[in-house]
């Protein structure tokens, strides 16, 4: 999907607060990060959000870098471009590098385009008061500690929309809805839903954007693999990941979530048999649910999608051609539904074709 489509993220600019400097801590045995002491309200801004745009863009590229695609000890390789302004080092290239491969990742590492540039340059591409930003690919952060923020904390954070970006989550965006098993577990649909999150609002309800928070768990899971605590200042506390919030955006990580490959059910009404067939389905992840039902000749059955209760009606299929009905629904914290096929006309034999996420 292009740039224009994909809207960047930015990290907010940060009041200097020496409470959201992430701290080396021994981990609870319970698998959470450990919560650094937070800043109070005052002292952080969340500030305005912009996207990498064209411009943006245009004045990345006409500045002047030294790097190049360095291979990690992993064997991986990483693009990193490195701000004149700094000192040619070849070992700081490298280390950023060896600081991405580092972190928990997938086949997504190698698209990625790292700019390291100063925090007056970040601002200039990104943004006033940013300390990166993240577009299709592109990450820009800085190479220097600014208002009390360490770059690594900002490079982990834009690297979870780097994996976002890289990753499915139908019918939403991975990018502005977060990952399809941290999404489904942190129940954004319903939060959608309800008016406690708001996918891709970078302005006024930045804090409970569950794209930015995903990349804050993200950074999160790598704070807990490497032992340190996490500092939470710039999205909603209700996004503060458990144990088995991490395990599922690590799941997304490592083992990317893929469309589906429909099922199919074959059953037979007789003439003096039941009228009614039955399918209870496990429903664990958010996402689309569609089901065709092929009927015999002279049949004229119903195809339903009901709650788990098994009386809920959800969805109701309707007429794609002369012997087969349709249904679509958006499962959205249904954790159990109950697929329903029932009989007038012709008995005989029938075909239901499904899929879920």
């Amino acid at each position: 999907m292009g740039e224009a489509a994909r809207p960047a993220r930015w990290w907010a600019g940060l009041a200097l607060a020496a409470a959201i400097v992430v701290a080396l801590a021994v981990l609870p045995s319970a698998g959470h990060p450990r919560r650094a002491e937070p800043a109070a309200p005052s002292a952080f801004l969340t500030g305005r959000t912009t996207a990498l745009t064209p411009t943006g863009r245009r004045q990345l590229r006409a500045s002047a870098y030294w790097g190049h695609v360095y291979t990690t000890s992993t064997g991986e390789t990483v693009n990193v471009s490195v701000s004149d302004a700094y000192p040619v080092d070849d070992t700081v290239g490298q280390s950023w590098a060896e600081f991405f491969a580092g972190l928990v990742h997938g086949s997504e590492l190698p698209l990625l385009h790292v700019y390291v540039v100063t925090p007056s340059e970040v601002q200039s591409a990104c943004g006033p008061s940013s300390l990166g930003c993240y577009g299709s690919n592109t990450l820009v952060m800085i190479g220097e500690p600014s208002r009390g923020i360490d770059p690594q904390m900002v490079a982990a954070h834009e690297y979870g929309h780097h994996i976002a970006f890289n990753r499915v989550n139908a019918p939403w965006l991975a990018e502005d809805w977060g990952t399809k098993r941290w999404a489904s577990y942190a129940n954004i649909c319903r939060r959608v839903a309800g008016g406690t999150a708001y996918p891709g609002d970078e302005r006024d309800h930045y804090r409970l954007n569950p794209g930015e928070a995903f990349a804050e768990v993200y950074r999160a899971l790598n704070d807990t693999k490497a032992g340190r605590a996490t500092s939470w200042p710039i999205v909603d506390s209700s996004f503060y990941p458990d144990a088995a919030a991490l395990q599922a955006a690590e799941a997304d990580v490592v083992q990317p979530w893929t469309p589906p490959t429909p099922a199919t059910a074959t059953a037979v009404f007789t003439t003096a048999g039941a009228k009614v067939w039955r399918l209870t389905l496990r429903s664990p992840l958010d996402g689309q649910f569609d089901a065709a039902l092929t009927m015999p000749k002279g049949g004229l059955y119903d195809v339903t999608l009901l709650a788990s209760d098994g009386r809920t009606v959800l969805a109701s299929g309707l007429w794609s051609g002369t012997s087969q009905k349709k249904l679509s629904y958006t499962i959205c914290g249904q954790r159990s539904l109950v697929l329903r096929v029932t009989r007038t006309g012709s008995p005989g034999r029938f075909v239901v074709r499904y899929s879920q996420p």
